[in-house]
């Protein structure tokens, strides 16, 4: 009787091994699915934004284009207002030509990325050999939107030069891409600029507002700490800001 039951003592503590270690190749296998599907995530991630910025630069450098080719050019014309027409535009298509570029070029490098092997972690990848012409890419459209305001301003005058009301309908034209030249970086750019070119910042956003929502009981730390947080990273306060009302309902 005893040995029969140090035999099945035995059995069972072999058929706990065995399920313990059919428990742990299981874990392994459901870690390396989830890992290649976080990193399938992350390059259709990086791809999307590429393709906006990459589809938006080659929009305004073809409008650009059009502009210059399609303008009836008086033959009187100021020859300064002509040179700095000319100049303005090809800076212009330049600067969406270098952020289209870019961004094309980025975008076939991170579609080669095996996300099945992943010798190279893609956060990595992307920090050594994409995050630098990113910034390129995004800092040339930021450039260029204003440019291209000012692209507008001047085609008025290029073409109303020789209409007897050229002063009043020119001077309508540059004042409204004056307008929108001053909310693009008192708002849009000031808002989202340093914001887009922080590697990190969907990260931040949703950690640090999780981290200011546990704290807020009342006592004015977790606020201090916020604010701190905020100096010492010298994060925008979109970038550490509280959940919005659709984040607190997906939470709860």
């Amino acid at each position: 009787m005893i040995g029969l039951a140090a035999g099945i003592e035995m059995a069972d503590m072999a058929w706990e091994v065995k399920c313990r270690e059919e428990d742990m190749k299981q874990r392994a296998l459901e870690n390396e699915r989830h890992a290649i599907d976080d990193a399938r995530r992350s390059v259709d991630e990086k791809a999307q934004q590429l393709k906006v910025l990459a589809n938006q630069s080659a929009l305004i450098a073809g409008f650009s284009m059009v502009v210059l080719v399609e303008s009836n050019i008086a033959d009187d014309i100021n020859s300064i207002v002509l040179t700095f027409f000319g100049l303005i535009v090809a800076i212009t298509i330049a600067l969406m030509l270098v952020s289209t570029l870019n961004s094309t070029y980025i975008l076939v490098a991170i579609l080669r990325y095996d996300c099945v092997e992943r010798s190279v972690p893609f956060d990595v990848f992307w920090r050594r050999r994409c995050e630098a012409d990113w910034k390129v890419a995004l800092r040339a459209f930021s450039v260029g939107v204003p440019s291209f305001m000012i692209v507008v301003a001047l085609v008025a005058w290029v073409s109303f030069w020789n209409h007897p009301s050229r002063y009043y309908s020119a001077s309508v034209v540059t004042a409204i891409s004056i307008m929108l030249t001053i909310y693009w970086f008192s708002s849009t750019h000031r808002k989202w600029g340093d914001f887009l070119l922080m590697s990190e910042a969907r990260i931040l956003t949703r950690g640090m507002s999780f981290a200011a929502e546990s704290k807020a009981g009342g006592s004015s730390e977790g606020d201090d700490s916020s604010v701190d947080m905020r100096e010492s990273l010298q994060l925008s306060s979109l970038a550490i800001g509280e959940l919005t009302e659709s984040e607190m309902k997906l939470k709860s």
